[in-house]
């Protein structure tokens, strides 16, 4: 791995409750309670972009999550944070389905 290389940590949420209310509510508690850790380099959340619908494009999401780490030290401390379990505990009844990845990345 190149010294400038970072974990990319990437969620994709299917809700239980995705009326735009709901969504919302679940974008609030993700910036409260996964952003802004030690080690975070970069953090984004918002709903699926619904004007998008390439043949490629993967539709089958209601909320995105990215995240850019450090490293991946900075990654798992942060999947054992209390914000991150806090976060876990209340919203996974929320969760119809989560796909998550993550990669190895040159940020320019």
């Amino acid at each position: 791995m190149a010294a400038a290389t970072k974990l990319a940590h990437t969620v994709f949420f299917n809700l239980v409750d995705n009326s735009a209310e709901g969504r919302r509510r679940f974008i609030e508690a993700c910036k409260e309670q996964l952003a802004g850790h030690a080690g975070m380099v970069f953090f984004a959340v918002g709903c699926k972009a619904e004007d998008i619908a390439w043949p490629v494009s993967d539709t089958d999401f209601d909320v995105a999550v990215q995240m850019v780490f450090q490293d991946k030290a900075a990654h798992d401390a942060y999947q054992d944070s209390p914000g991150h379990q806090q976060f876990i505990e209340q919203q996974q009844k929320n969760w119809r389905r989560l796909r998550v990845f993550d990669a190895y990345v040159e940020m320019l």
